[in-house]
């Protein structure tokens, strides 16, 4: 890099260095790790509903706790990470998420577990907007879509792996072996985090702390370009711009679409992910082999995110992820008609979770692309915390249709619309570049 040439246009320009990439990957870890947070209590619900003997309905409002929190820290973690640093937003969000797993294995009632999983929840919200941050700023931008949607795909890795892991503990333990195992594996990322994760030079460059040069300085020699000799200009409008930003004329529209899409997508996404142990279990199947078609919805959500990275990359990006919503509907719909064994759940898990993940990977690669720096943390955060309201009231609202003895095939139509309408909203959506200053 030249000593006059503006850092941030050299990493967009330049191949990605090796502590690029390895940032990358530890976002990759960190959304793996998210995945099996969340669905701990998916593996874990058969076991609860045994041992406490609760209802459906009760089961549904536990499920949906950490998504309530989810949408409780998005918001405030997300404003964190635009405020104080990707690095210490990430670092406060594995504490978080720490404390409630390790709080979660002592719960002895739904109140009490209930209380945990919101608390993991604030912390797994926070670290969702907070790595799609991070992963649009180490990126370049000839890489930016596919490593976006490399990062979403973590969410199914940390299932597809967890899932194995749980199903064994579950075989020889109680549920709680899941809590402990994910407080293990969160504790492990902490350090990770703090030695091998840097902080953004978008971020730095953006909002000048003290010793901001130096600390970009630092952050060019590991990745090995040459030192800049100044901050780079900001753009005139940099000293009013504000997090509150994304309700501007410039933005409102798109932020209020993105939500919306995310909201509905959400309603079908969290369906066939919070259910589908339960509805195995009802089958007559044992509870630890429950957790192997959530194995196989998230290798289908694995193979998704990769293929719609590079789908991205050679077609148009709104017309891919239409299609990946319109099929996410009609594999919901499809899961319902063929539940009669657990090879028929498996396989249209799997195909489910291949286009509801590539929908996932749309959404968050759709937020990179319409919120610049000073707003990509809130942003980002703001869309998932309102877009939670889909995913919190999915367990619910299926707990609901399954108490008023619905059969599962009309169930899934309903819990199907979500994505299918989401993809007609999209087509309103105007998708342009936006500046990565």
């Amino acid at each position: 890099m030249n000593n006059t040439q503006n850092p941030i246009t050299a990493l967009e320009k330049s191949t990605m260095s090796r502590t690029q990439i390895t940032v990358v990957i530890i976002a990759i870890f960190l959304n793996a790790l998210d995945g099996f947070d969340l669905l701990s209590i998916s593996f874990a619900a058969p076991g609860i509903a045994a041992e406490w003997g609760i209802s459906r309905a009760s089961l549904g409002v536990v499920l949906s706790m950490e998504l309530i929190g989810m949408g409780i820290g998005a918001l405030a973690l997300g404003a964190v990470a635009d405020k104080l640093g990707r690095r210490a937003a990430t670092l406060s969000c594995l504490i978080l998420m720490l404390s409630g797993m390790i709080a979660a294995t002592m719960a002895s009632g739904v109140i009490s577990l209930s209380i945990p999983r919101v608390i993991t929840g604030i912390g797994l919200g926070g670290m969702l907007a907070t790595c799609n941050a991070i992963v649009a700023e180490f990126s370049n931008a000839k890489r930016r879509q596919l490593c976006i949607s490399l990062m979403v795909i973590g969410f199914s890795i940390g299932g597809v792996v967890g899932g194995f892991i749980a199903t064994k503990l579950l075989a020889h333990f109680d549920w709680r072996s899941v809590f402990y195992f994910g407080s293990a594996v969160t504790l492990l990322a902490i350090p990770i985090v703090y030695f091998l994760v840097p902080e953004s030079i978008h971020w730095l460059a953006r909002t000048r702390p003290d010793n901001a040069l130096e600390k970009i300085n630092k952050t060019l020699h590991k990745m090995g370009y040459t030192p800049a000799h100044k901050l780079p200009e900001l753009p005139n409008t940099a000293q009013t711009s504000s997090i509150a930003d994304i309700f501007s004329s410039k933005l409102l529209q798109q932020t209020l679409l993105i939500t919306t899409v995310y909201l509905l997508h959400a309603i079908t996404f969290y369906f066939t992910l919070k259910w589908a142990p339960k509805i195995v279990v009802d089958l007559g199947y044992h509870p630890s082999t429950a957790g192997t078609v959530l194995v196989w919805a998230n290798v289908g959500g694995a193979l998704g995110g990769i293929a719609f990275g590079f789908l991205s990359q050679r077609f148009n990006l709104k017309t891919v992820f239409c299609s990946v919503l319109l099929m996410s509907g009609l594999t919901v719909i499809a899961f319902g008609h063929t539940a009669s064994s657990l090879s028929s759940l498996s396989f249209f898990c799997a195909l489910n979770g291949f286009f509801c993940v590539a929908g996932l990977a749309g959404t968050y690669t759709t937020m990179a692309q319409i919120y610049p720096t000073h707003v990509r943390g809130f942003g980002t955060g703001f869309t998932l915390s309102i877009g939670r309201g889909g995913a919190i009231c999915s367990p619910i609202l299926a707990g609901l249709l399954f108490s008023m003895n619905m059969d599962l095939p009309t169930i899934s139509f309903f819990m199907a619309a979500g994505s299918i309408l989401a993809a007609f909203i999209l087509l309103f959506l105007k998708l342009q570049p936006v500046a990565q200053s």
